[in-house]
């Protein structure tokens, strides 16, 4: 293979270096002490601390010291793993200008918020820089102090509510040493509460459920406290019934998810209906779903099972085929007549998002009636006043003989009672 010559330098002739060539040492150190040397000098003047960080952007590269620039704001110095400062320089490692050095009351924290917010409106790059500076700060809560970690916990209530950093940072806190000293918890706690009084519970839980914690609360415990009556007594105690109340909705979506798996994996199975019944009840007694919501899942599940003719003269056929198969099944889950009702709107909802089904309507409910699956008086009161909106006048119109026919049956069954 060739090689390059070298070309011949003079003697004594200095190689040049492009700029763009040259890396500037990484002296967090530096930063911090100019960082520090700035905030001692505003004090506790937290316009004045503002305007620094302001000017001092242009100089410091806060777009390579972003994290240690949030270090000091928050804890006071540069973080080490476990949440102590570094001491590394002969100069001031820690300053009391700092969330840490602050009252804890909440006008304080207040007056803090107001320090980051004005920062990141300044320097937009900060925003993705802190959520993942958060992430880091949490999880060193053990070495921060009890005081420090009510200080960081409101703030972060604060930090959270006003969009500053995304509710999903919090997942970090089930850290298992965090978890298992209960620390994770007590820090958890002081967010709600702070949360709770400045915004309300009804913005909290949706916070949640916009960062996916709803489903996660319970990893928050030590494992030895995960029981559902210690969830409910501790989030009461502290005034946060609308938490427990998120949890058990939660909770039972996640039992409905197991119900409706469990279901399709049987009837694909081909087992005795009898057996599935069984089975089906056991979990929803467990879980404490009721009937009008079973029978939403078995009507759903059943009807997933069969891949439908797409033309309208034959999907009738096959729709009355398909269900004969499961008439058991529903009744098995329409003894009352809230659940023969939720059926009724299920099949209308069905028929009415499925085109191909809009004449199969009152077939379908003909079949369930002769096999005992809907009664003829949730029949006639869905007719009267309880049915859904959509496809209203078709089904309707549909079902109106049926019921007249219906209404006349019972009428004459009642004159017949009254001579008798």
């Amino acid at each position: 293979m060739s090689q390059k010559t070298e070309k011949p330098v003079l003697s004594g002739q200095r190689i040049k270096t492009r700029k763009r060539d040259e890396k500037e040492k990484y002296d967090p150190q530096g930063f911090r002490d100019s960082v520090l040397q700035g905030l001692d000098k505003a004090g506790t003047d937290l316009e004045a601390v503002s305007k620094f960080l302001d000017t001092a952007g242009s100089k410091l590269d806060y777009r390579r010291y972003g994290e240690a620039l949030f270090d000091i704001l928050i804890a006071g110095g540069l973080l080490v793993p476990g949440g102590s400062i570094a001491a590394e320089g002969d100069k001031p490692c820690k300053t009391e200008c700092c969330l840490f050095g602050a009252p804890e009351d909440m006008e304080s924290m207040h007056n803090y918020e107001q320090v980051f917010i004005k920062l990141m409106r300044r320097y937009k790059y900060l925003e993705k820089m802190f959520e993942e500076e958060m992430k880091k700060v949490l999880v060193f809560i053990k070495g921060f102090s009890e005081a420090e970690r009510r200080k960081l916990a409101r703030m972060t209530a604060l930090w959270i509510s006003n969009g500053s950093v995304p509710p999903s940072v919090l997942l970090v806190l089930s850290n298992e040493h965090l978890v298992k000293d209960n620390l994770a918890l007590d820090f958890l706690l002081e967010i709600f509460i702070t949360w709770k009084n400045e915004k309300g519970l009804s913005s909290l839980v949706t916070a949640l459920k916009r960062g996916g914690l709803e489903g996660k609360l319970m990893d928050f415990f030590p494992p030895n406290k995960r029981t559902e009556e210690h969830f409910k007594s501790v989030f009461e105690e502290k005034g946060l019934p609308d938490i427990v109340k998120l949890h058990k909705a939660q909770a039972s979506q996640g039992a409905k998810r197991d119900l409706q798996m469990q279901l399709e994996e049987q009837l694909q199975e081909g087992r005795q209906i009898r057996d599935i019944v069984v089975d089906i009840k056991d979990l929803a007694t467990r879980n404490n779903i009721p009937e009008h919501e079973i029978i939403g899942i078995v009507w759903s599940t059943v009807m997933s099972q069969a891949e439908w003719n797409k033309k309208e003269e034959l999907v009738a056929e096959q729709a009355l085929k398909h269900l004969k198969q499961y008439t058991l099944l529903l009744e098995a889950f329409t003894t009352t007549a809230r659940s023969e009702l939720a059926l009724m709107l299920k099949v209308q909802e069905f028929c009415y998002g499925n085109m191909i089904f809009m004449k199969v309507f009152q077939k379908i409910i003909l079949l369930f009636y002769k096999t005992d699956v809907l009664s003829e008086e949730v029949i006639i009161k869905w007719y009267k006043e309880d049915h859904s909106s959509k496809g209203k006048m078709l089904f309707l119109d549909q079902m109106k003989k049926f019921v007249e026919w219906l209404q006349s049956a019972e009428e004459e069954s009642e004159s017949g009672e009254e001579e008798d």
